[in-house]
């Protein structure tokens, strides 16, 4: 099943040199591993937009966005048997910022992701 990996944090700025090398390094060893599908780190706020859906009327409001206490950083796409395998996986992350970015908190929300009907058998055994 694949499961989707959302970072948040409230920290401001980018991670450490330390923490870059350590993400990278465990990238590398799962995409080899045929685990990891899609990764990557978002741009700061004031370069996106968000698109509004009010009422009847859809609007565009463009970046920086009203100060918000956690911002998502980063996503990455796995492909595991099941759920524990990916709850191990996202607690090793997690780790690497406790090492290597002292002081740094945040949460790794990890999701299941719908893809191509699995969903359907998905939600049935989680009711």
């Amino acid at each position: 099943m694949r499961y989707m990996y959302i970072v948040r944090s409230s920290h401001q700025g980018p991670p450490s040199e330390a923490l870059m090398e350590a993400m990278d390094a465990q990238a590398k060893e799962e995409i080899q591993s045929g685990r990891m599908i899609d990764q990557g780190g978002l741009l700061p706020l004031a370069m996106g937009a968000e698109i509004v859906l009010k009422g009847d009327k859809v609007s565009v409001v463009d970046g920086p966005f009203v100060e918000s206490k956690e911002i998502i950083g980063g996503y990455a796409i796995f492909e595991f048997p099941g759920k524990e395998e990916a709850i191990a996986s996202a607690r090793q992350f997690m780790e690497l910022h406790r090492r290597h970015m002292p002081g740094w908190e945040g949460v790794c929300e990890m999701r299941p992701m719908a893809v191509h009907g699995v969903e359907d058998e998905a939600c049935a055994s989680s009711s």
